[in-house]
């Protein structure tokens, strides 16, 4: 086996699991104690939002792999996640040497000790950016352009609940590295994943998927960016065929696909599965033709999972 060690962030990989994970690999290699021979990889291709940062910094997509063990590797460090769900296929029988997360800790063990950061802050990349400033090494200016975007994509340009308040700097000190308005540069790139006018229906309810196990139900919980909700809810019909499509072929209990309009921040929830009434209690409403509006709702971490592990677990 090589002594490399693979550095990657979830399946269906978002701007902060490409982000953070490039960010982390890098440090990683250059730390002046203790230097790492790391590999940034992703475990999927990128979403139209990430392609844009990628493009917009010059950055080079990091290959794509499924298994660590067909890479000759045996030790990960994983970013923006830690369930083994959402994780490399092979996640179980590799060393997890270390993860760097915002997000809650589920279905996680280790045979192992590990470095394990796992803090409540907007995005992954927040963490990352820290661990530059505690090693002292100087963050280059597409590094900090993938971090800030990791951080915006996650926070919806700071302004989803999710924002911890040292974010705001951490904002700022990277869109100055970067050389990009904050403002500026953030709305374009929210909007670039918006355009969800050329993608089928499949598509749709799979751009930002993960994975939960709910007391013993298997959840799919999807959530889609746009600047008009109406424009996918005109395609309900489509939408629900796929996901019931979708939910026969992965078993899947319950599907919750989140449609959140970033401008005014609310958001539409379709539920489709056995417990659409777990799901109208967790969030107060009714379904109505499966879906139901849900105000200031914009982040499936704070205002989604919680609500629902809370109430599955009932």
């Amino acid at each position: 086996m090589s002594d490399k060690i693979l550095v990657f962030g979830h399946q269906k990989p978002d701007t902060d699991a490409i982000g953070s994970s490039y960010g982390f690999s890098y440090l990683s290699n250059h730390r002046p104690v203790g230097a790492l021979n790391t590999e940034v990889v992703a475990l999927g291709e990128p979403n139209e939002e990430t392609q844009f940062v990628l493009d917009y910094f010059g950055v080079k997509m990091p290959r794509i792999v499924t298994s660590a063990k067909e890479e000759g590797v045996d030790t990960v460090i994983l970013t923006d996640h830690n369930e083994f769900q959402q994780s490399i296929s092979d996640i179980e029988d590799v060393t997890i040497f270390g993860v760097v997360d915002h997000h809650r800790v589920a279905n996680f063990n280790t045979a192992a000790p590990l470095f394990m950061t796992v803090e409540p802050v907007g995005s992954a990349s927040s963490i990352v950016y820290r661990k530059f400033l505690e090693a002292g090494v100087e963050i280059p200016k597409e590094i900090a352009g993938l971090l800030l975007s990791g951080l915006i994509s996650d926070t919806l340009l700071l302004k989803s609940p999710t924002t911890h308040p040292t974010d705001f700097k951490v904002a700022e000190d990277l869109a100055k590295i970067a050389g990009v308005n904050l403002e500026e540069y953030g709305m374009a790139m929210l909007k670039a994943g918006t355009n969800l006018d050329s993608k089928s229906a499949d598509e749709l309810i799979d751009i930002d998927a993960k994975t939960f196990e709910l007391n013993g139900s298997k959840v799919r919980i999807a959530q889609v960016n746009t600047v008009d909700i109406n424009d996918v809810l005109g395609r309900l019909t489509d939408v629900k065929e796929a996901i019931k499509s979708y939910m026969t072929a992965g078993g899947f209990d319950d599907f919750v696909f989140m449609i959140t309009d970033i401008v005014n921040s609310n958001s539409e929830i379709v539920e489709i599965g056995s417990h659409a009434d777990k799901v109208e209690a967790a969030f107060h409403f009714s379904l109505e033709d499966d879906h139901a509006f849900l105000a200031g709702a914009v982040s499936r971490k704070k205002q989604v999972v919680p609500q629902l592990t809370e109430e599955f677990s009932k």
